[in-house]
Formats: C-alpha cells, sequence, structure tokens
C-alpha cells in the first residue's frame, strides 16, 4: 500500500531501497541567486517562493574538509612528505567538520529532508590536479613513481575511512557519496586499469566502513563521460549513479552516459539520479519535453531513478524554459 502523507526522506529511502512512495522525490538542481535575479527580469516575481511553485525535495550534504592543499607532485620533492601528508589530514581536527557542526547534529535528530554524507572527493583532487599542467605532472608521477601515488591514496583512504566513522557514529545519512571528476566529453583522463590499480583499492575500506554502518545507497557522482569506468565501479560495491554535465557526445552512434543504455547494460539495480540532458533547457518547449517524454517513462518505471536536469541551472536558461521543464517533471512522475 503506498502512504499519502511521505516526507522527502522516507520517499528517497522508498524509492532508493525497492518501497513504494507517494511520488518519486523531485530534487532541486542548486540555483544561485544571480540565476534568480536574472530570472526576475523575467517575470519571477521579486518576493516569489520556488518552494510553493514546484515540488523541491530537500536534500542537505555534509561535506568535511578533506583537502590537503599538498598536491601529490609537491609531496614527492619534499623531504618525509607522506608523513607530513599524514600530519595535515588529522580527522580529530575541528575544523574538518562542517561549520555548525553540533548544532547541526541537534537540528538532524528530527529530520524530514535527505540528507547525504560526502566520503571521498576523488582520484584527481586528491593528488591536487586543478589544471592541464598539474594533470600532466602527475601523470608522469603516477608512470614514474607508482608505488607512491597509491601510498597517498591510501593515506587519504584512512583518513576518509576515520572521518566517515566519527560522522556515521554521530548522525544516521540516507546516502554516502563519492565525488569523482576524471573525465571529458569522449572519456575518462585514465583507463579502466589504471583507476582499478590506483583508485578502487583505497576506496575499498571506506565502502566497507559505509556498509558496516547499514547505509544502502552509495552514490558515485561523476561529470562528462567516464562511461567506461562503470564496469570497474559497480564491481566494486558503488550502486548509484549521478552522471552530471554530461555533454552528450555521440560515440558508436548513441550518446554517452545515455540513462536507458547504462540501464539496459548494468540493470536497474544500479539506481540513478539526473540523467535529463540540461542543454534541452536552453533549446525550448519542443525540445525539453522530446528528451523528457523520450526518456523517463522506461526509467521511472524500473524504478529506483531520480530524475533531474544534469547539472547546475545557470542564467543562461529562461525563466519560462525552466517552469515547463518543473511541470512536466511534475507530471510525468504522478503515481
Amino acid at each position: 500500500m503506498i502512504s499519502r502523507m511521505m516526507n522527502s526522506r522516507q520517499r528517497f529511502l522508498a524509492t532508493m531501497l525497492g518501497g513504494a512512495p507517494d511520488r518519486i522525490p523531485l530534487l532541486e538542481e542548486g540555483l544561485r541567486e544571480e540565476v534568480l535575479n536574472a530570472w526576475q527580469e523575467q517575470g519571477l516575481p521579486p518576493q516569489a517562493d520556488l518552494q510553493e511553485m514546484f515540488h523541491f525535495d530537500r536534500r542537505e550534504e555534509i561535506a568535511p574538509d578533506f583537502y590537503s592543499a599538498l598536491p601529490a607532485t609537491k609531496l614527492f620533492s619534499m623531504p618525509g612528505g607522506l608523513e607530513l601528508l599524514n600530519q595535515r589530514l588529522n580527522p580529530d581536527d575541528p575544523k574538518r567538520l562542517p561549520k555548525g557542526w553540533k548544532r547541526k547534529l541537534n537540528a538532524w535528530q528530527n529530520r524530514e529532508h535527505i540528507l547525504i554524507l560526502q566520503v571521498h572527493h576523488g582520484f584527481f583532487l586528491t593528488l591536487g590536479i586543478e589544471d592541464g599542467r598539474s594533470f600532466t605532472q602527475t601523470m608522469y608521477l603516477m608512470a614514474d613513481q607508482p608505488e607512491f601515488v597509491r601510498q597517498v591514496m591510501a593515506i587519504q583512504g584512512e583518513f576518509a575511512v576515520r572521518m566517515a566513522e566519527k560522522i556515521l557514529s554521530q548522525v544516521e545519512v540516507d546516502a554516502v557519496l563519492f565525488s569523482e571528476p576524471i573525465a571529458g566529453p569522449h572519456g575518462p583522463l585514465i583507463s579502466p586499469r589504471a583507476y582499478q590499480d590506483f583508485v578502487i583499492s583505497s576506496y575499498q575500506p571506506v565502502l566497507e566502513v559505509v556498509k558496516r554502518f547499514g547505509i544502502a545507497t552509495i552514490i558515485y557522482r561523476t561529470y562528462a563521460n567516464a562511461g567506461t569506468l562503470l564496469p570497474v565501479i559497480l564491481q566494486s560495491g558503488f550502486n548509484c549513479l549521478w552522471a552530471c554535465e554530461t555533454n552528450p557526445v555521440q560515440i558508436r552512434g548513441a550518446a554517452a552516459m545515455d540513462y536507458r543504455q547504462i540501464r539496459q547494460t548494468f540493470g536497474s539495480d544500479l539506481h540513478l539520479i539526473g540523467g535529463i540532458d540540461l542543454d534541452m533547457l536552453r533549446l525550448g518547449k519542443d525540445a525539453i519535453r522530446r528528451e523528457m517524454e523520450d526518456k523517463l517513462p522506461p526509467l521511472l518505471e524500473q524504478g529506483g531513478y531520480l530524475p533531474l536536469a544534469d547539472g547546475r541551472v545557470r542564467q543562461d536558461i529562461p525563466w519560462a524554459n525552466y517552469c515547463y521543464y518543473r511541470q512536466l517533471l511534475e507530471e510525468l512522475t504522478q503515481p
């Protein structure tokens, strides 16, 4: 029997755990102030409350500070670099927790919204890759000093383990999230074999902690086209894909990271968030309707899917197009 009075948290858990939600959770894309200001020039009333205009299931992400400010290439050139990295990544440092931690813990005791814990910021950010130059330098380091790179990832993984244990012992979350910006439009910037070698082994202890705390939904949030990494990722224990800013590129006649193809390949046990091409919101109502009517019904029917535009809504998306997208989203997700 379907409950008619679910809150956002109950709705999310029912969708992800194979239950019967009253409706599919509808997340908000992340609307910044400059976007709302631009929309006010196009007809959005200045005092309008979007929560009253559309269904938004509130989500909150706990984002600890994972950064060491020590790129791997710099660490390698420093005497005692790995020991320094260990010292920098201190899980007992209260500054590693979000500001207002105790207040937040109290607020979460009786929450009704979705709460997600970020547990890792990914391979490239861990190694300090910020631009093309640092990418090239780090790739040479991987080739010349692979064991050193593995040790850096292992230290970051152990830090993530201890942070996850600290946080999960204090608050119950609905999902955990690994962020992995590692790809471009045409594919990942490292091979699946290298990813397995350098990355996955350092994630395994974190995944084990997450499972020990009973967190059922493990989200892999990636960007652009990470498609060739998916077999390795799913074999490792991730069960939810959130692909952002995929910028569809036609590869062998099909759009890369198309959720319909991913579901056909990996089945409905892989849960999905996103999947609506953000570019369609720039093109107008006909493009929006084609995109959503083609994609959403089969994915929704299979379950475990939260439809959402695949990136942050920016100022170049017209207010009228956004309204149409959200209205159609509600229409297509009605039980």
